[in-house]
Parts: structure tokens; C-alpha cells; sequence
């Protein structure tokens, strides 16, 4: 019996080893690829670019949106079908007008960001978010939350969840002198 037990966890510790063989994973550097996508997507929704917009996301019956609304509502979206019905269809039919070419929201800035790694295949990501307006006089605060894949060894959306605070406008100057 002492036999078996040894060459069980033998086998045990073997498989270990060799399962965690392979590419190093660096969270530093995993961190910044993700980020990539955020800023990416957050770029591509704000400037009304829906091919740009799409290829940030996973397209499955689990992708997930969530985002309050100035009126005090909130909207969510289950699966990419809905997301591209709800999110995709304001998109295509809002676009960025001429006379206000540009971003909606030209300076973004992140802060508290926290992440954490399931494996090598999915994160999870919370941050405070402060999102300017067109003319650049005020920040709106937002609470965001992301869960990403790797998909074929991109990082792509599987969820945005986005929290604004449309009561309470915040001086640009107030939050650029505390960058």
C-alpha cells in the first residue's frame, strides 16, 4: 500500500511539473496587454467605431454589459447578440456628427486599478475612471469592472460593467492638478 502511495505522489508532483512547464506567465505584462484592449475599446466606443468596438469582445451567449444611465436607470445586456442589439445598434445609429468630430469623452484617466489573474486565461479588473467631457471642462466618475479571456491567445472582453456619476461633475482643473 506504502508502494502505491508513493508512486501516486510521485506521479502527482511529475504532472505538476510538467503542467507548469511552458511559457513563463508575467502579470506585469499580461496587465498591459489587457489594458491595451480596455483603452482600446473604450477609445472605439467613445470615437463611435463599431468594427474597432466589436473586435474587443468575446462573441458568446456569456458576454455581459452593465452601465447606469443619467437618468438614474441602468441597462444590461446577456450575450453578444443582445450587447450588439443594445450597444451595437447605439453605435451605428450615433454616430460622431462632423461639426464634433473626436471623441465624446477625449481624456480618460484611470486610477486604483486592481486586477486579478484566474490561471493564464482570465482576469478580473476594477478602477476608478474619470471621463471628460467633449469641451474638456469636467471629469465624470465612474466606477468600471472588467472581466477578461484569452481567446486564441488575445485578451479580449468577456464583461463590462460601468458605473457613472452623472450628479457630480468634477473640475478638469480640480482633477489635473491631482494626476
Amino acid at each position: 500500500m506504502r508502494t502505491h502511495i508513493k508512486h501516486l505522489t510521485y506521479l502527482a508532483g511529475s504532472l505538476f511539473l510538467c503542467l507548469s512547464c511552458g511559457t513563463p506567465f508575467n502579470e506585469e505584462d499580461e496587465t498591459t496587454a489587457i489594458m491595451d484592449v480596455i483603452e482600446g475599446e473604450t477609445e472605439c466606443f467613445f470615437l463611435r467605431d463599431y468594427d474597432c468596438w466589436a473586435d474587443k469582445f468575446t462573441h458568446t451567449e456569456y458576454s455581459y454589459q452593465a452601465w447606469s444611465n443619467a437618468d438614474g436607470t441602468f441597462d444590461a445586456s446577456v450575450g453578444w447578440e443582445n450587447i450588439e442589439k443594445n450597444l451595437g445598434k447605439y453605435i451605428k445609429e450615433n454616430p460622431s456628427e462632423p461639426e464634433e468630430a473626436g471623441s465624446s469623452h477625449p481624456v480618460v484617466l484611470r486610477k486604483n486599478l486592481r486586477v486579478k489573474f484566474y490561471g493564464k486565461e482570465a482576469a478580473h479588473l476594477t478602477w476608478d475612471q474619470y471621463n471628460s467631457d467633449r469641451n474638456q471642462e469636467y471629469f465624470l466618475h465612474s466606477k468600471e469592472v472588467r472581466l477578461m479571456e484569452k481567446v486564441d491567445g488575445q485578451w479580449k472582453i468577456v464583461n463590462v460593467s460601468a458605473f457613472w456619476n452623472y450628479a457630480d461633475r468634477i473640475p478638469i482643473a480640480e482633477m489635473t492638478a491631482n494626476s
